[in-house]
């Protein structure tokens, strides 16, 4: 699930929230908020935005 979300972040092309997350895969939001506090703790994420986020990389 966190490379779905990953990708999903780096072909949005601008930061999004984790609910326009969930309407772009069509997925959990539990598992989507797991995957995005995971990819915060790998530094693999940043939030320019409040609530929102991007590829680090």
């Amino acid at each position: 699930m966190k490379e779905q979300v990953l990708k999903a972040i780096k072909e949005a092309g601008r930061p999004v929230s984790a609910g326009e997350v969930e309407k772009m895969l069509q997925a959990d939001r539990k598992e989507i908020d797991k995957a995005f506090k995971a990819l915060k703790e790998e530094g693999r994420i940043v939030s320019p935005v409040r609530c929102k986020w991007e590829a680090a990389e």
